[in-house]
């Protein structure tokens, strides 16, 4: 099945430029080599294939299954134990591939599910593969749209060069020796997940990598 999706009325008209938006939404994922223009064209076109209705039902259905997990999780917190979620961000908690515009929207599905958790003292961390360079305009995106970040990864130059699965992967380590225990671990690609160190894992849907 085909799936296509008006979303040209979903862009915002903002005072900053095309080119800006395109810098601040395009996943790190992208080639880092590749021009403004082949990025946008790149981007557009996998968006073209995916019908947003469908992907927020689909969206629906895995938070749906996440939520009664984590009321129970939650509800079994141990004395001193410090409870983390840790969120992909690309076409995860920010919908990056349904329009270019700044701050881009929340993906309503797992912001639904993430507040539940803030609002019960689980702290949420984000592990990007987003390059460092938009760090910050990603940490205030995510908190404009009713996130709390209790941390942003975003890859660094070095950081780059690694596989991307092992690098989020020693993230989630990096949280685990701060003490928190990571109940969740939410993301629409393979390697938000892969690697362990977290109890549960909900993957979002790609539809076979159509959606970064």
């Amino acid at each position: 099945m085909t799936l296509r999706r008006p979303w040209a009325h979903r862009i915002a008209v903002t005072g900053v430029s095309a080119a800006a938006l395109v810098a601040l939404a395009v996943p790190a994922e992208a080639a880092t080599t590749a021009t403004a223009t082949s990025t946008t064209t790149a981007a557009t076109a996998a968006a073209e294939d995916v019908d947003y209705d469908t992907w927020q039902r689909d969206c629906q259905a895995v938070m749906d299954q996440a939520l009664p997990y984590l009321k129970q999780r939650i509800a079994r917190t141990e004395p001193g134990e410090k409870q983390a979620i840790v969120l992909d961000i690309d076409n995860t908690t920010l919908e990056t591939d349904f329009g270019f515009s700044y701050p881009q929207p929340a993906n309503e599905p797992v912001l639904e599910v993430a507040q539940y958790a803030q609002d019960h003292g689980v702290a949420l961390f984000f592990v990007t593969a987003r390059p460092g360079i938009i760090h910050s305009v990603t940490d205030y995106n995510l908190k404009h749209v009713g996130y709390q970040v209790s941390g942003l990864y975003a890859r660094s130059f070095l950081d780059l060069f690694k596989d991307v699965a092992e690098y989020k992967t020693a993230q989630r380590v990096d949280i685990e020796n701060k003490g928190y225990t990571i109940i969740a671990n939410i993301g629409n690609s393979a390697t938000d997940l892969s690697g362990g160190h977290a109890e549960k894992t909900y993957k979002l849907p790609d539809y076979d990598g159509q959606l970064s």
